[in-house]
């Protein structure tokens, strides 16, 4: 079954059947494939595209699958003449460009150049009848695990001050924020949390006067949407501030400083874009998985978070993997006093409605 909107409520039944096969010993018995990855800034950033970096890792290890690799690639034209000669020059059948940006219209132009190859962008929303079949977007439910990072940090925080530092007031961005604000709030409803905007998902210099900032402001308890966690982590720690990741593991980074995280595990849609070309199957154009499909996972717990934190978030987590928690219900208001969602209704991490967020909610200090 093609994964394509607006079947979107099968896309978990048909992406765990991907993923069965894929786990066969037989899966990758077909033909070998050559499969481009793109980033756009260095593979060991300790964030984004690290995590992208480790699932080609992984890919690689598979038997038959070869892997071809650009780093540092900017979001223009640059990304097209990429794509382009991983193609044309080394015969990549299945492209992954992983950078928002890379979407469109780099992506989009591209794949009607190469119909016969296919690619998979992280992040972008495909759409049926708009986009080309050859084309796809995927992501994953990682708001859930910032909302597990909201709740270790909710009783961690001794200020009830938390900081948020992101780079662009996107849907999936407000998404993070809102779920890791809600997640504190509901261990502690006094507690705020501090936004700060780049503007860039690449900003050292930006992402080190915002976490300095905050800490001086009382904030004791960072987070962020970034592409390279990096800086902030470091900075947070030399304040003697304390850290929830994001996109993969800096515990190494900050030990003392690091409580948990949210982690991609991109390997888990890789395989499954790869298994569908390998086997002449439809492109999966619509891939979409939290924790329970294993796209996302927290990171392990840091030596100071305390035993309930730990079961409070646990149990949220269990719930989540069960299908029986929603982050986003009723009643709830955005940071200005309306009602977002009234009491009685909820979202489903599977409504699209979720992938339009253009609000910050109830105890969010900052605007869009």
């Amino acid at each position: 079954m093609n994964l394509a909107f607006p079947n979107r409520r099968d896309t978990l039944k048909t992406l765990a059947a991907l993923g069965a096969a894929a786990s066969s010993p037989l899966a990758f018995a077909q033909k070998t494939i050559t499969v481009g990855v793109i980033y756009v800034g260095p593979r060991d950033d300790y964030g984004y595209n690290q995590a992208h970096a480790e699932a080609a890792a992984m890919l690689k290890k598979m038997a038959g699958v070869k892997v071809v690799e650009e780093e540092n690639v900017p979001e223009t034209a640059a990304v097209q003449r990429s794509m382009t000669g991983m193609i044309a020059q080394d015969g990549a059948e299945l492209v992954f460009p992983t950078s928002f940006g890379y979407f469109d219209p780099h992506m989009l132009a591209v794949a009607g150049k190469f119909d016969k190859a296919r690619f998979a962008h992280c992040g972008g929303m495909w759409t049926e009848g708009k986009h080309p079949k050859n084309t796809a977007s995927f992501f994953g439910y990682i708001d859930e695990c910032q909302y597990l990072n909201g709740v270790i940090a909710g009783h961690m925080s001794k200020s009830k001050k938390i900081g948020f530092i992101a780079a662009k007031p996107i849907p999936q961005v407000l998404r993070n924020i809102n779920a890791f604000t809600m997640g504190a709030r509901s261990v502690d409803p006094s507690i705020t949390t501090n936004v700060i905007f780049t503007g860039d998902w690449s900003m050292p210099v930006k992402e080190a006067e915002a976490t300095n900032s905050m800490a001086d402001q009382g904030v004791d308890v960072f987070t962020m949407h970034v592409d390279g966690p990096k800086v902030i982590v470091e900075t947070a720690a030399k304040r003697g501030k304390m850290v929830c990741g994001y996109h993969a593991s800096q515990a190494k980074l900050a030990p003392q400083a690091y409580l948990t995280g949210a982690e991609w595990n991109w390997l888990t849609a890789y395989t499954a874009f790869v298994e569908a070309a390998r086997s002449g199957k439809p492109h999966p154009n619509f891939v979409r998985g939290g924790l329970k499909e294993g796209f996302v996972k927290p990171s392990a717990y840091g030596p100071m978070v305390t035993d309930a934190a730990k079961k409070q978030a646990d149990g949220i987590k269990a719930q989540m993997v069960a299908g029986s928690f929603d982050i986003f219900k009723g009643p709830l208001k955005d940071n200005k006093g309306a009602t977002i969602i009234p009491a009685g209704k909820a979202f489903k991490q599977t409504d699209l409605e979720l992938e339009k967020m253009n609000y910050l909610v109830e105890g969010v200090q900052g605007t869009v």
